[in-house]
């Protein structure tokens, strides 16, 4: 019998595990799994997320997660009060918004590109726009 990878739960360097796990239930939809002190598990759809204040990752952690319609997520969590980084854009591998937790992980939630929509540019970690069809930086004025 071969042993088999599941699906993978991210690590999530928090400050505050209290505000960080209030923030992705209220804000981001999230149910807690469990809680051990220091360290929380939140799932929404079977995408689990672990939250830890112990030293475990980095903040600023990148995440992407797909997800069945991304425009409709991003009217549900504007509502909210999510804090959303980048709208959604069309991309070639995904119609993607990028949206933010209170330590500066990013969670990058992406559904089906639309075919009919020209593709879109791309915050970087950096705040800065790149073109995703010419691969340049594109000057915001």
């Amino acid at each position: 019998m071969t042993t088999r990878f599941k699906t993978p739960a991210p690590i999530l360097r928090v400050a505050n595990v209290r505000e960080s796990l209030a923030y992705y239930v209220d804000k981001l939809g999230f149910t807690m799994d469990w809680d051990s002190g220091g360290l929380v598990s939140v799932t929404r759809d079977g995408c689990t997320i672990f939250l830890c204040e112990w030293d475990q990752g980095q903040r600023g952690t990148w995440v992407w997660a797909g997800v069945t319609d991304a425009g409709a997520l991003h009217a549900e969590l504007v509502t909210r009060g999510a804090r959303v980084r980048f709208p959604p854009t069309n991309y070639e591998w995904a119609y993607e918004m990028q949206v933010e937790d209170l330590d500066g992980n990013v969670l990058r939630l992406g559904s089906s590109p639309r075919p009919d929509e020209p593709y879109g540019a791309f915050l970087d970690g950096a705040g800065v726009l790149w073109s995703t069809v010419t691969n340049e930086r594109i000057d915001r004025a």
